[in-house]
């Protein structure tokens, strides 16, 4: 008896609810565009279930074992001689390579972020910062710093809104198929997110602190260093150990542009159809991005609890 009223009560809120016409027209765009998309592109279910791509299937799932026990019963030992070969002659450099990319590259990504940020806020990149009225400040001085701050915010949006493997390909022409191709193109794009992500925190620091420095006279630099980036880093410590997982990720797949990282190998194996290297180093890819993960997720935690 209690179970049908709770359930009568649960529809009862349901029929209640409160309906928003926008979220309902929303999903109904959205269903209309997918089978849009679906129709315009030609896409058919029955592909995958071909005989072809079953057969295709099959033979990935023989070539994917260790050449050596390919057509023979399964052996650890051998498995293991063939994998530390692999390894020795190039996947330690190669995990090697793709994890200083991501690192020089984060590091490089956050530096810029910090000295970005700040000039890219409205509240700080002002001609009063943190004052709710600049109208007593000169016009050529009010209009230098809106010129900064536009300026800057501009640089970011162009920053971010290159993909990395673009800016990779691009950057080829200039260093060619060597690691700061690679640390360049994941550092610039990823310092225009950070960037934008600083500017965004120094917009939301409560102001009764900066206001009341500025008021007593404080200098812009003094606000920067005494009250803002002791605000602005941990956050952006946070935000800094998320993309470093994406730049482990990235550093992997440019290196099938050529820079000689877990990519380069992926696509060398893919090229000469070993298979079971190519999965081997795809698995050396994923077991680097869980780490990297690991390490990321704790070093937020510790600092979510240092704040």
């Amino acid at each position: 008896m209690k179970r049908e009223a709770s359930d009568a009560a649960v529809d009862q809120l349901w029929r209640e609810r409160p309906r928003d016409p926008f979220v309902r027209g929303s999903v109904a765009v959205i269903s209309l565009l997918m089978i849009t998309a679906w129709w315009v592109g030609s896409f058919d279910w029955l592909d995958l279930l071909s005989e072809r791509r079953q057969a295709n299937l099959d033979r990935f799932i023989v070539e994917m074992r260790p050449y050596p026990l390919q057509g023979v019963d399964w052996d650890w030992g051998v498995a293991w001689d063939w994998a530390r070969d692999i390894m020795a002659s190039r996947g330690t450099k190669a995990m090697g390579m793709t994890l200083g990319i991501s690192i020089v590259a984060i590091g490089l990504a956050g530096l810029a972020s910090v000295l970005l940020s700040l000039p890219s806020a409205r509240n700080f990149a002002t001609a009063e910062p943190f004052v709710r009225s600049t109208r007593q400040a000169p016009a050529s001085l009010r209009f230098a710093w809106t010129f900064v701050r536009q300026t800057t915010r501009a640089a970011l949006v162009a920053m971010r809104s290159i993909p990395e493997y673009l800016a990779a390909f691009l950057l080829l022409a200039i260093f060619g198929p060597t690691p700061w191709t690679a640390i360049l193109a994941l550092a610039v794009h990823n310092a225009g997110i950070l960037g934008r992500l600083g500017a965004e925190t120094v917009e939301n620091i409560p102001s009764p602190a900066p206001a009341s420095l500025r008021a007593i006279g404080g200098r812009r630099s003094q606000l920067a260093v005494w009250v803002l980036l002791p605000e602005l880093l941990p956050r952006l410590l946070l935000y800094f150990f998320y993309r470093w997982e994406t730049c482990v990720r990235e550093s992997t797949v440019l290196g099938l542009l050529g820079i000689v990282s877990l990519g380069f190998w992926i696509d060398d194996a893919r090229s000469r159809g070993h298979t079971d290297v190519l999965v081997f180093f795809v698995a050396l890819g994923v077991a680097i991005v869980i780490v990297g993960d690991i390490v990321s997720s704790l070093a937020r935690e510790m600092l979510r609890r240092a704040g």
